[in-house]
Parts: C-alpha cells; sequence; structure tokens
C-alpha cells in the first residue's frame, strides 16, 4: 500500500518565519535554477536573502503566504500591491507536487477579490513554463542586475476572472 504524501496547508506569513523561508529561497534557486542560470548569476541571486532583516521586512510589507506540510513551510509567495506576484518560491523537496500552483491560485483568488483585473510576475527563466501552462502571456524580456550579476526574466500578464458571478452590478 502507497502512503499518501501529507496535504500541503496555507498560512499568512509570521516574521519568525524568516530564516526558514530564505532558506527555502536559497535552496530553489540553487537546486531549481542551474539549466538557466551561470553559479555566479544563483549566487547573487541567492545573496538577496544574506541580509535577513531586509528579507523579513519585504516579507512583511507584501501579502505573503506560507505553504506548509505538516506545519513546517515549504514555500511561500507574496503578492505586491494587488496586481504583481513578487516572489514565488518552494523548496526543492515538494518541487512538482502542487504547492507553487496552490500558492498562485491562492494569489489570483486574493487579487481578484481585491478588483484586480489583471496579474503580473516577472518570471524566471525556470518559472516562465509554470507561469504559461497558468494561462499568464509574455509581455516582455527584461534584464535585470542582482549584485553586479545580469539575470534575465519575463513579466508575464493574466487576465483574472470575475470573482463575482451573477447578481445585481456593483
Amino acid at each position: 500500500m502507497s502512503q499518501s504524501q501529507p496535504k500541503a496547508a496555507l498560512r499568512p506569513f509570521l516574521p519568525t518565519d524568516t530564516p526558514m523561508l530564505a532558506a527555502i529561497f536559497v535552496a530553489a534557486i540553487e537546486e531549481l535554477t542551474g539549466d538557466d542560470y551561470s553559479e555566479a548569476q544563483q549566487e547573487a541571486w541567492a545573496a538577496v536573502a544574506d541580509d535577513e532583516v531586509a528579507f523579513g521586512k519585504k516579507l512583511a510589507g507584501e501579502l505573503t503566504l506560507i505553504a506548509t506540510v505538516q506545519n513546517s513551510p515549504v514555500g511561500f509567495a507574496a503578492l505586491k500591491g494587488n496586481d504583481h506576484i513578487d516572489m514565488l518560491y518552494v523548496h526543492p523537496s515538494v518541487a512538482g507536487q502542487g504547492v507553487g500552483a496552490m500558492l498562485c491560485d491562492a494569489l489570483e483568488k486574493l487579487a481578484a477579490a481585491r478588483g484586480t483585473k489583471s496579474l503580473s510576475v516577472d518570471a524566471s527563466d525556470n518559472a516562465s513554463d509554470f507561469f504559461k501552462k497558468r494561462g499568464y502571456v509574455a509581455q516582455r524580456r527584461n534584464s535585470v542586475t542582482i549584485n553586479d550579476e545580469w539575470l534575465a526574466n519575463t513579466t508575464m500578464q493574466k487576465v483574472l476572472a470575475n470573482e463575482r458571478t451573477g447578481g445585481a452590478p456593483q
């Protein structure tokens, strides 16, 4: 008899999550982006989490959701303003198991409930297929500098379905 995977759950970000989320951020970059970015690019990108105080402030300043399995964080996503997915990272041990999709679903629903008509994301090269499968359309290619390294990403956008169904106009 096969054992089923424990079900992931969502909860809001707490400041005490910062060290664990920084570790997830670094592990995701180091283990999941090697086909698209050089080692120097990965190191520069991952170094963003070296200053945990600044990293925690960034997460606290956005609508950040944590995915947990058996109460342990395994991924996180942050909505900047009402219309931009700023971060979406999952630990490599749960990559491809629906954790990222669950986080993205939640951000899309929250954004739609806030009246947002479309959602954008600056998707890394390794994440662009994930977003494309979810209905995001590439708008433009970007080059960004992180810690003196140039990294490419793609701004993608998705038109959100109106969460309100039926009833009188609002």
